[in-house]
């Protein structure tokens, strides 16, 4: 879900402030299905990072700016926080947690992953600049990418 989540998130900021961007065009934008989009777009909400418009011109919009929205915020409120392994998932219980030689490893590079995400926001993902603190694949992240249109009201 948060792959997803991060998408949808992304198609609605380029409407911000001023377009609610419906579900049927993060849908068709990025080849989601609309009732995955609701379950999505529902937690979002509940989590007070974006508000839905009713009526005709409605849809989605953040409900602050992408500067203050993190990815890791969105993925945590879709999935909990950064496990890159099952004993590290809140309800893992690996049996041999005392004893693994790679548990530390893996909670540490967790907490990097995490610590990355929280200083990568929406705005930072709309201009492609998420490698600004540093990175081997900038150039290769620069490609362009066709985006359809947003609607007008």
């Amino acid at each position: 879900k948060g792959q997803y989540g991060v998408r949808a998130m992304y198609e609605i900021a380029r409407g911000y402030p001023a377009t609610p961007v419906t579900i049927k065009e993060i849908s068709e934008r990025q080849d989601v299905s609309v009732a995955y989009l609701e379950q999505i777009l529902n937690k979002l909400r509940k989590a007070g990072l974006i508000k839905s418009i009713r009526g005709p011109g409605g849809g989605y919009i953040l409900n602050r700016s992408a500067d203050k929205i993190s990815i890791a915020s969105i993925l945590n409120e879709l999935e909990g926080p950064v496990a890159l392994t099952s004993c590290l998932e809140p309800e893992g219980g690996c049996v041999r947690i005392d004893s693994c030689v790679t548990h530390l490893l893996w909670k540490a590079l967790g907490e990097q992953v995490e610590a990355f995400l929280k200083t990568i926001t929406l705005k930072n993902l709309m201009a492609g600049d998420f490698y600004a603190l540093g990175g081997t694949a900038k150039k290769e992240m620069r490609r362009p990418v066709r985006l359809k249109p947003l609607s007008q009201p």
